[in-house]
């Protein structure tokens, strides 16, 4: 039929060739009985549920004898079983209405043995009436309960069926959850290449070594050479592993088969296992080709550590069954395999021994160079304007992955577009690093004056600290509109990537940490919880320099951190009590120097502070030149943002009306401007 090949895509499935497997005009006949039995069900179900009161009533031998003296009785419709009796109602009886048009009846239930009784009470009333046989009697039992019976007949022979067809055959209920799950890509459906992955130059060259082996294996050969089996692609999340995936099924001229870790377990035991060995089927049947399993950690995880609720765990089944097929490759088999993870450290060491995932290749956050680079990868796809410095943008993106660069080039094309812009321009960069790394900017957040003033000299305390100390980040702006969950924000422009801390940096960043809440206090003569970040950090710093880097002198050189493998339920404590006890010391110690240290700097320059404090306040934002102008005694000749707002609103203000002067609009204009805050 022309039909047909339409229909075998929505199967994938099948492992029937298209036209066997039985004659292909019977297909729309099977499609159509389902809906025929499923009709057949909703009308039994109607005449069952309307046949079982054919508005009849039930009322007692007496209320009957009442109707039959009454004469409210049909003659000739009084009928006896062994279980009942039956008469019609005349039309017009009080408290028997017609029911459909149909004279209403009445029902006498009778007991068990007491069909004699019921004869002899109907005796004296003189009625005539009709006593049925036992055959009828069998009869209303089938009427009864022939359609409940049917009914539960066709539910049996579904679940039947479905039993039958759940031993694998295409279709079945059960048969399905044993087929592997993965998608098959190939540099057709893919569009990305090499030249679209950026900053990752190492990463890239090893994983094109895959490439160039799957279409030339015999250059390889030639020396003895054999490609490894498994290549772990391990790094923080964003930073371009499956990226780098989609590369290599956009070069290799092969099937790519990608499924991710999770879709191996199911509800159902031993699925995991059987998808496992179903995927490998296939990728060998299909070589050369590449499997990519996307966060293998999910079924990857070191075995019989942690919690477990038994000894069968069907992660560990499904990881068993990964060993196994890796295990089982030839050499002859040009069959990958590529696993991404953001937890390398607690994979089972069995996953990541030579002969499995031979190579372990590390994507990590890209440099100064490479940000750079993935940033000009990206901003090809909108439009930037003549002032856009991806070198200077790509410095003030540390600790960026190319996920958040990514992000902030799309965050900053919106800005523009919300803007009406031509093209994106350098501030719209700016405000869309911000936005991606603290949030959006609340500037319509009103904020009482006091907190204004405590948020300025707090802001004005960071800035002026991070300018004097030169071991630290060089200040970049600070500015005390809203932006996340912080009143204020002071940021830093790094100079280069910092891979290491050194301790003149460490301590210097303490220092600038505790400035604001100095400050603040300073000013106003009491503390706020707007601190609460710089605390958690500056206590961070030290724990750090305490436990793991040995930057003090009483502790000495040795780690006491613990093993981070997030697998015990109990924190990981090896030290005694005395030990934990100097770490407290010398933590409450180096905090406690860095914060009279900055107690004394403030002192010192708190006219600068003031300055600063003060500019805030007008002008809301201040660069790294306005500050350093500022701490020098100079004035500021800008704008403030009031004056800003009220060269927007005269653009757009309507003209004076002739009834009123012209010199008494601007006495009306501040009246309507909103607050700066």
């Amino acid at each position: 039929m022309p039909s047909d090949p339409g229909q075998n895509p929505q199967r994938p499935d099948s492992g029937r060739p298209d036209g066997a497997g039985g004659p292909q005009p019977n297909r729309p006949r099977r499609g159509l009985m389902p809906w025929v039995i499923l009709f057949a069900l909703v009308a039994l179900v109607w005449v069952v549920a309307t046949g079982s009161n054919n508005g009849s009533t039930q009322i007692s031998l007496d209320q009957f004898k009442t109707l039959v003296e009454n004469k409210d009785i049909e003659p000739g419709s009084i009928t006896v079983s062994e279980r009942e009796l039956v008469a019609s109602v005349k039309d017009g009886t009080t408290g028997y209405p017609p029911i459909n048009g149909r004279a209403p009846q009445v029902v006498v239930q009778i007991a068990a043995g007491g069909l004699d009784y019921v004869l002899e009470e109907l005796k004296p009333l003189g009625v005539a009436f009709y006593q049925k046989t036992s055959d009828s009697t069998w009869m209303d039992l089938l009427i009864g309960f022939g359609p409940i019976i049917l009914i539960f007949l066709i539910v049996w022979f579904f679940i039947l069926r479905s039993m039958r067809n759940a031993g694998g055959g295409p279709g079945g209920m059960l048969g399905n959850f044993g087929k592997s799950r993965h998608r098959v890509q190939t540099k057709d459906t893919v569009n990305v290449s090499f030249k679209d992955v950026a900053g990752v130059q190492e990463a890239k060259e090893e994983v094109q070594e895959l490439v160039t082996f799957l279409k030339d294996p015999k250059r390889f050969q030639r020396l003895g050479g054999r490609i490894p089996r498994g290549v772990l692609l391990e790094g923080l999340p964003g930073c371009g592993k499956t990226l780098l995936a989609k590369a290599i099924a956009g070069e290799a001229d092969v099937p790519f088969f990608t499924i991710s870790g999770s879709d191996f377990v199911e509800m159902f035991v031993g699925v995991g296992a059987s998808r496992v060995r179903d995927l490998f089927k296939q990728a060998k049947e299909n070589s050369p080709c590449i499997i990519f399993l996307d966060e293998i950690d999910a079924v990857g995880r070191r075995r019989g550590g942690g919690f477990t609720t038994g000894g069968h765990d069907e992660r560990e089944q499904t990881l068993n069954a990964i060993l196994v097929e890796m295990d089982g490759f030839d050499a002859t088999d040009q069959v990958i395999v590529i696993a991404a993870t953001n937890r390398a450290d607690v994979l089972d060491p069995a996953l990541t021994r030579p002969g499995r995932f031979d190579r372990t290749v590390s994507v990590p956050l890209p440099d100064l160079e490479g940000r750079a680079q993935i940033l000009a990868v990206h901003a090809r796809k909108v439009k930037t304007g003549p002032d856009v410095d991806l070198a200077r943008l790509g410095r003030g993106t540390p600790m960026f992955s190319g996920a958040d660069l990514a992000a902030m080039i799309n965050e900053a094309a919106i800005i523009a577009t919300m803007a009406d812009k031509d093209f994106v321009e350098m501030a719209d960069l700016e405000e869309a690093r911000d936005k991606v790394r603290w949030g959006r900017a609340r500037r319509s957040h009103k904020v009482e004056e006091e907190d204004r003033v405590a948020t300025a000299y707090h802001e004005a305390g960071h800035a002026v600290i991070q300018a004097k100390l030169e071991d630290a980040d060089p200040l970049h702006k600070v500015t005390i509109i809203p932006r996340g969950a912080a009143g204020g924000a002071t940021f830093s422009l790094p100079e280069k990537d910092r891979h290491g801390y050194g301790r003149k940096y460490i301590e210097a960043t303490l220092r600038v940490l505790c400035g604001g809440r100095i400050a603040e206090e300073k000013k106003t003569g009491d503390t706020s919880s707007g601190a609460s970040m710089d605390i958690k950090m500056a206590t961070q710093y030290a724990r750090a320099m305490v436990l793991e880097w040995g930057m003090s002198e009483r502790v000495g050189f040795i780690n006491h951190a613990g093993s981070d493998q997030r697998e015990m339920m109990l924190p990981e404590k090896d030290y005694s009590d005395d030990t934990a006890k100097v770490i407290d010391e010398e933590i409450r110690r180096i905090v406690d120097g860095a914060y009279d240290d900055c107690t004394r700097m403030v002192s010192t320059h708190w006219d600068e502070i003031v300055a600063v404090a003060e500019a805030l306040l007008k002008y809301e934002t201040l660069s790294n030149d306005d500050v350093d102008r500022l701490m020098k005694g100079e004035r500021l000749e800008k704008p403030t943002v009031a004056e800003l707002l009220s060269q927007e609103a005269s653009k757009t203000a309507p003209p004076p009306s002739s009834k009123k002067p012209a010199e008494d609009s601007g006495d009306d204009l501040p009246d309507i401007m909103p607050s700066p805050a």
